[in-house]
């Protein structure tokens, strides 16, 4: 049977929480013996999971659950908030031409986290949003 490790946590909302799940990310890596060329993007695709979360579900106190499922292969990472949720068919892709000549330069976690992951599942509505992303490590 392949050696997986699993590691869960729930983030309050405070200033650079997301490097507490990086770090968790890291040590999993290190314990299997993947290299951290491996997981660079594993680290974008968890800093922008965990803000989109706490930044986007509306709640005054949000907390954010994160789980990590590791092998030397495949990891996948599921973030999960608590709040309002929202439509993701109604979120458009940023057009990067109206972005680059706007103030507003933000808006592209999701865009992000679809390109850079090999699979990609979010799931929204009253109850709150969770975001399933699955990254191959070879």
């Amino acid at each position: 049977m392949e050696e997986y490790v699993k590691l869960k946590m729930s983030l309050p909302q405070i200033p650079d929480i997301e490097l507490v799940a990086v770090e968790g990310l890291e040590r999993l890596a290190k314990h299997l013996g993947i290299s951290e060329e491996k997981i660079g993007d594993a680290r974008i695709l968890v800093t922008e999971a965990v803000i989109n979360a706490l930044e986007h579900s509306g709640q005054k106190r949000p907390k954010v659950r994160v789980e990590f499922t590791m092998t030397k292969e495949k990891l996948v990472i599921f973030v999960r908030d608590y709040g309002k949720g929202f439509k993701p068919e109604e979120i458009e892709d940023p057009n990067i031409v109206e972005k680059l000549g706007s103030v507003n330069k933000r808006g592209w976690g999701l865009k992000l986290m679809k390109s850079m992951s090999d699979d990609f599942l979010i799931e929204s509505n009253t109850n709150g949003t969770k975001i399933t992303l699955t990254k191959h490590l070879i």
